[in-house]
């Protein structure tokens, strides 16, 4: 089964195991959305979207579509 980010729960952690590059902003490469860097869901927003993030100490908010590109395995 592939997990993504927009599987996390609140509070629950993972780590990035594959991204699909060509269509994940550069912003989001540059800021640390890299495979084996650790992701952690803190928030989601209401209606499920945007997901706020922090991966590698670095705050961030993403939709959920994008989160959906980004495969983890769960801690």
């Amino acid at each position: 089964m592939r997990l993504t980010i927009s599987d996390l729960q609140l509070g629950e952690e993972g780590i990035i195991k594959d991204i699909s590059s060509d269509l994940i902003p550069l912003k989001l490469l540059e800021m640390g959305c890299l495979p084996g860097n650790k992701v952690q869901l803190v928030q989601v927003a209401p209606f499920n979207d945007p997901l706020y993030l922090i991966i590698n100490d670095c705050h961030l908010a993403i939709r959920k579509d994008t989160a959906q590109l980004i495969e983890i395995e769960k801690m």
